[in-house]
C-alpha cells in the first residue's frame, strides 16, 4: 500500500511540475506560438548589450547567442562545394580535428554545366547533410557571380555566365541544403567579378546591365529560393562598400525585393560603423581577420558593430531602430535553424553522399571535341593506356581559397582510369610537366610531394616515347587551385595553359593520333593545339569522386551530356570585358597606382554593359572555340519542329513551345533542349538572343520524347533604366530551339501585342 502510495505522489509531483512548467514557458520558447510573436517576445527580454552582441564574430566562425535566455550561438562554415575543416577560434590555423573531414563535392562550374535541376537539389540537400552532421549553422555559398573575364580566379566557385542558367540552377541548391535546416548564405552580393582589386575597386556598371546580368541569380535566390541568409561583397558600388551598401540592400534587397532573411558581411568587408548600421548589414565577420590585431582584451568587441555601435546608441547619436530590425532578422533566423527542434541530424561520407558526388562528376563533365568518334576507349582494340600529365596525379580539394576542403578522400584521375581500364589493358603514367609540387593550403596536407628534380626536356621525352608506343594516349592536363591559377585573391595571369603545356600536347598529338585532352579547371583556356587534338574533354574539379567520374566517361559507362556555362573564346581579345570594358581596372588609374589600398581605390568600368559572354559573340558574330550551351555526346539526337499554341499574345499571356527530341543513336542519352528569344525589333539594343528556357531529357535508342516549354512576357523584357521597370515592348520575336547557342535547330516566330 505504501509502494502505491509513493508512486502516485511521484505521478502527482511529475504532473503538476509539468503544468507549472507549461504555464511559465516564455512565448520565445513555446513552439506552439507562431514565430512572429516568439521573436516579438525574445526581443523585448533582451538588453541593449545582448542585441549588440548578436551582430559581430565572436571567432573566426561563429557569432554570439543569448546565453541568458537559451538563445545558440551561430556557427557559419565554408564553403559552397564541401564543409570546411575546422579552424581555431581565433586564427586561420587548423583546430586539428580528427573527425571533420568530409565528401568534396564537385565545384559549382560542374554542377551548373550539368544544367539538371533535380541534381542541384540533390547537391544541396547532401552538402546540406554534412553540414548539419557537423553542426553548422550557415553554408557560407553558393556563389553566384557572373563569370565577366575567364581570368577571374574565382570563376570555379561559380556558375556561369548566363543569369538564366544561374538562377534556375541556384534556387534547388539552396532548398537542398535549406531542407536540413541549414541555411544558405548565396554570394558575393554584388560585382565581385574578378579577384585583383577586390578589396580596392568601385564597379561602374549601367543600370540596364545591372538589373539583366549581375542581379537576377541572387533575386532568384532570395525570391525563390528563400535563401535565408545572403552576403555581401568586397567591392564598391557607387562609392560604397558593397557590404554596407544604401543601393545593393535597403533599396533593391530590402526594398523592391522585400527580403526578410540576414545580411552577412563577407570576412573583412565592414569598415564603417555608420554605414554597417544603416545601410541593411545584419552580422558582421572577419573585420580583424586574425581576431587579435586590435590589442584589446577581446578584438570582436571593437568590430564595427559592436562596441563603436553601442557607444553611438549609449550616447543618443544613433537610435535603435535599426538594431531592433538587425536582431528580429537574426532571431527569425535562429528559428529555422539554431532552435529548430524538427532539423534532420545530418549524416557524412554515405554511400549516398558519395553516389552524388559522382552522378555530379558524370553529368558535368563536358566532352567538347570528338572527332573520328575516338572517344569512348574502345577496349576491344586498346591494350595499352598512357597517362600523362601532373593533374592525373595532383590532389586538388586542396588550394584555391576558403572553399579549400579536407575530404575523406579524393580518387585522383591516374587511379579512377586505372581502376576502370587496369584489369582490360595494361595503364602507364608519365608526367609530362612539372607544374605546382606543392600541396597544403591554410595548413590542410594533401600528404603529396610532387617534386621531380629532373629536367623539363627529360621529363617531356619520357611521356613522348610512352605515348608512341601505346595503344590511346590520355593528357590530364589545365589549371590548378595555386595563386594565379584557379585561386581566391588572386586572378590568372594569362588566358594561355601554364607550365608548357601547349608544347606536350602539341608533341603527344605528334606522337600518337588516338590522343584525348583531359581539362581540370574552373576556366576555359586557350587552345593553340585544337585542330590536332582529336578529342577534348573538360572535366572540372569533381572532387572526391572526381577520377571514377572521368573514367566512367571515357570508358562509355556513363554517356557525356554536360554543357557548358560559359563561353570558350578563341583569345583574350574576344571576350568583351577585354575588347570593350575595363579589365583589372582603368587604365590611366592602373598607371597611376590606384587600387593599391581602400585609400586609393580604382575604377573599373562594365563597358560591354549587356554583352557578356554568348551575348557578345552572337551579337558581334566572334567565332568562339567553344559556345556557351556546347556539349557532345555519344549517342545523337534529333530535334522535332518547334509548335507554339498561339502566334500571338497579350502582355499577361503565356505561350507554350513544343518540340520532340529523338535519340537516333545507339546509346542511352541525355540532351540538354535550350530556347533563346530574340526580339526582332526593339528601341534598345538587344543580345541577338538569350536563355529563356531549358530542359534535360533522358533517352534510350530509338526513344523520342516530347519537350514542351512555357514563357511569359518576363522572358521578352528589357530592363529600361529611365523607367526603372521591365518593359516588353510590343512586337515580334522569335523563339530559337536548338542544343547550344551557336547551334538552333528549329525557330517559331510569334507577336506580343
Amino acid at each position: 500500500m505504501l509502494k502505491k502510495i509513493v508512486f502516485l505522489s511521484l505521478i502527482t509531483l511529475t504532473y503538476t511540475a509539468s503544468t507549472a512548467q507549461s504555464k511559465t514557458t516564455p512565448i520565445y520558447l513555446d513552439d506552439s506560438k507562431p514565430v512572429e510573436q516568439r521573436v516579438k517576445d525574445a526581443l523585448s527580454r533582451m538588453t541593449l548589450e545582448e542585441k549588440v552582441a548578436m551582430l559581430h564574430a565572436q571567432s573566426k566562425f561563429s557569432s554570439s547567442g543569448v546565453p541568458r535566455l537559451g538563445i545558440p550561438e551561430f556557427w557559419t562554415t565554408d564553403g559552397p562545394h564541401g564543409v570546411r575543416a575546422e579552424v581555431k577560434w581565433d586564427e586561420w590555423d587548423q583546430a586539428g580535428w580528427t573527425n571533420d573531414s568530409i565528401i568534396a563535392y564537385p565545384a559549382l562550374t560542374a554542377l551548373s554545366a550539368t544544367w539538371n535541376k533535380k541534381m542541384s537539389w540533390n547537391y544541396g540537400k547532401a552538402l546540406g547533410e554534412e553540414a548539419r552532421y557537423r553542426k553548422k549553422d550557415i553554408l557560407l555559398g553558393p556563389g553566384v557571380n557572373i563569370y565577366r573575364t575567364p581570368l577571374n580566379g574565382r570563376n570555379f566557385e561559380y556558375m556561369g555566365e548566363d543569369p538564366f542558367l544561374t538562377s534556375k540552377m541556384v534556387v534547388p541548391y539552396i532548398q537542398g541544403v535549406q531542407s536540413n535546416g541549414v541555411a544558405t548564405s548565396v554570394k558575393h552580393y554584388a560585382l565581385n567579378n574578378q579577384e585583383m582589386f577586390r578589396h580596392t575597386s568601385n564597379v561602374k556598371v549601367d543600370d540596364r546591365a545591372l538589373y539583366e546580368l549581375y542581379l537576377p541569380p541572387f533575386k532568384a535566390a532570395v525570391t525563390e529560393g528563400d535563401s535565408w541568409t545572403i552576403m555581401g561583397a568586397y567591392d564598391m558600388y557607387k562609392g560604397q562598400y558593397a557590404s554596407q551598401n544604401q543601393y545593393l540592400l535597403n533599396d533593391i534587397l530590402k526594398g523592391e525585393w522585400n527580403y526578410k532573411g540576414v545580411v552577412v558581411s563577407d570576412w573583412g568587408a565592414v569598415n564603417n560603423t555608420e554605414q554597417a548600421i544603416k545601410n541593411g548589414l545584419d552580422l558582421e565577420f572577419g573585420s580583424w581577420t586574425n581576431g587579435l590585431s586590435a590589442g584589446t582584451k577581446n578584438a570582436y568587441d571593437n568590430y564595427y558593430l559592436a562596441q563603436p555601435y553601442l557607444n553611438l546608441i549609449k550616447s543618443g547619436k544613433v537610435g535603435t531602430k535599426e538594431l531592433d530590425d538587425k536582431v528580429t532578422r537574426l532571431l527569425n533566423l535562429a528559428y529555422k535553424t539554431t532552435m529548430n527542434k524538427n532539423k534532420p541530424l545530418g549524416n557524412v561520407g554515405s554511400e549516398d553522399h558519395k553516389a552524388v558526388a559522382k552522378q555530379v562528376g558524370e553529368e558535368g563533365i563536358v566532352l567538347l571535341k570528338n572527332q573520328n568518334n575516338i572517344l569512348p576507349i574502345d577496349l576491344n582494340k586498346v591494350k595499352t593506356i598512357a597517362v600523362i600529365g601532373e593533374n592525373a596525379i595532383k590532389m586538388m580539394t586542396v588550394g584555391g581559397g576558403s572553399s579549400s576542403l579536407k575530404a575523406k578522400y579524393e580518387t585522383l584521375p591516374l587511379d579512377g582510369i586505372k581502376s576502370r581500364f587496369g584489369k582490360q589493358a595494361e595503364v602507364k603514367f608519365a608526367r609530362g610537366y612539372v607544374g605546382d609540387p606543392g600541396g597544403e593550403y591554410n595548413g590542410v596536407k594533401s600528404g603529396q610531394d610532387l617534386k621531380d628534380d629532373r629536367s623539363a626536356e627529360v621529363i617531356l621525352n619520357e611521356a613522348v616515347e610512352l605515348a608512341k608506343k601505346s595503344d590511346f594516349v590520355i593528357f590530364v592536363g589545365g589549371l590548378n587551385k595555386a595563386d594565379h591559377q584557379d585561386a581566391e585573391g588572386v586572378d590568372r595571369k594569362s588566358y594561355g595553359l601554364p607550365y608548357n603545356q601547349d608544347n606536350v600536347i602539341a608533341a603527344l598529338a605528334k606522337a600518337n593520333k588516338n590522343f584525348a585532352v583531359v581539362l581540370v579547371s574552373g576556366n576555359a583556356v586557350a587552345m593553340p593545339w585544337i585542330k590536332d587534338v582529336p578529342a577534348i574533354v573538360e572535366s572540372w574539379y569533381l572532387g572526391s569522386e572526381a577520377g571514377n567520374s572521368l573514367a566512367s566517361v571515357l570508358a562509355g559507362d556513363a554517356n557525356p551530356s554536360g554543357k557548358l556555362p560559359f563561353t570558350f573564346p578563341v583569345k583574350l581579345e574576344d571576350n568583351s570585358a577585354h575588347q570593350l570594358g575595363e579589365y583589372p581596372g582603368n587604365k590611366e588609374e592602373l598607371a597611376a597606382g590606384k587600387g593599391a589600398d581602400q585609400k586609393n581605390p580604382i575604377n573599373i568600368t562594365y563597358n560591354e554593359g549587356i554583352f557578356v559572354g554568348y551575348r557578345w559573340h552572337d551579337t558581334k558574330k566572334i567565332k568562339p572555340l567553344f559556345s556557351f550551351g556546347h556539349g557532345l555526346s555519344y549517342t545523337t539526337f534529333e530535334f522535332g519542329k518547334a509548335k507554339a499554341d498561339k502566334t500571338t499574345i497579350g502582355q499577361d499571356d503565356k505561350i507554350t513551345f513544343t518540340f520532340t527530341v529523338k535519340n537516333t543513336g545507339k546509346k542511352a542519352g541525355a540532351e540538354v533542349a535550350q530556347l533563346y528569344i530574340s526580339d526582332l525589333k526593339s528601341s534598345l539594343p538587344r543580345p541577338t538572343k538569350e536563355l529563356k528556357g531549358f530542359e534535360k531529357v533522358f533517352l534510350n535508342p530509338g526513344e523520342e520524347k516530347e519537350v514542351s516549354i512555357i514563357i511569359d512576357k518576363a522572358a521578352l523584357s528589357f530592363f529600361d533604366a529611365d523607367k526603372h521597370a521591365w518593359v516588353a515592348e510590343p512586337g515580334d520575336f522569335e523563339a530559337l530551339i536548338g542544343n547550344a547557342s551557336d547551334n538552333i535547330k528549329t525557330k517559331v516566330k510569334f507577336t506580343l501585342k
